[in-house]
Order: C-alpha cells, then sequence, then structure tokens
C-alpha cells in the first residue's frame, strides 16, 4: 500500500503510544520471529518492533526483510525501532481507519 503523506503521518503519531511487540536480536529475522510478526499485525494492524544493539545489521534492512516475509508495509524506521502496518482479514479486529 502506497501511503500518502498525511495518512503515513497519522500511522506513526499512532505508533508513539505503544510499546514494542518483540526484538529483533543477533539471531536476525526467523520463522519464529516472522510467526510472532504475522500473528500479532493480525491483531493490531499497526505494530512497532525493537532491533538490538548485538543485532548485526541495520533496521533498515529488518524492516525491507519482514516487509517482504508477512506482507506488511514498513510505516517509519526511526533509529532502532521498525514500525509496520497490514490491514487485518481477520473478523472483529478494530482497523485502523484512513
Amino acid at each position: 500500500m502506497n501511503f500518502t503523506s498525511k495518512q503515513r503521518s497519522n500511522l506513526r503519531s499512532m505508533a508513539q503510544n505503544i510499546t514494542p511487540i518483540t526484538q529483533i536480536g543477533k539471531g536476525g529475522v526467523s520463522d519464529a520471529l516472522i510467526e510472532t510478526v504475522t500473528k500479532a499485525l493480525d491483531k493490531r494492524e499497526l505494530i512497532k518492533i525493537s532491533v538490538l544493539d548485538n543485532a548485526g545489521d541495520e533496521a533498515v534492512a529488518f524492516s525491507e526483510e519482514l516487509s517482504q516475509k508477512t506482507g506488511a508495509d514498513v510505516v517509519c524506521v526511526i533509529g532502532k525501532k521498525i514500525v509496520l502496518y497490514r490491514r487485518s482479514e481477520k473478523p472483529g479486529v478494530n482497523h485502523i481507519e484512513f
């Protein structure tokens, strides 16, 4: 999904108030991490992930890899924090309205 600048700004402001759901460490992007991120996106649509200092790669590289493997859109990468968005198809989820 291509966000407008206003949509991206809205998602970034919403992400300020959420805590990271998981961390990427020296193991990098594993199958378990992808499963965790996928489940979180199904429940919340907007998530934040922390990249630890010992991860061995930059947050931007991890964000691109997670985006490809989960079908999520990268909202932003600020320092060592990644914010991802994917519209949930799960029933009963409160969808983020643009």
